[in-house]
């Protein structure tokens, strides 16, 4: 999955940059703040990685509506 639908989706989801690391971005459920997630910056992400970070936040699982 690339880095840009990841995030895309994220956002859709209600979840918001909470801050930049060098090489991950912290993004957070802003429903459940307490949700926090680490969002590597290289692309493409593996679509495990990507369903952990959904998981991590407790947002649906990408391409599932």
């Amino acid at each position: 999955m690339n880095r840009g639908e990841l995030i895309r989706h994220l956002q859709v989801n209600g979840c918001s940059l909470a801050r930049e690391g060098k090489k991950h971005s912290l993004y957070r459920n802003d429903s459940h703040p307490e949700h926090i997630s680490a969002v590597p910056r290289h692309s493409p992400l593996k679509m495990n990685t990507a369903l952990k970070i959904c998981r991590e936040l407790n947002i649906p699982k990408p391409g599932s509506r």
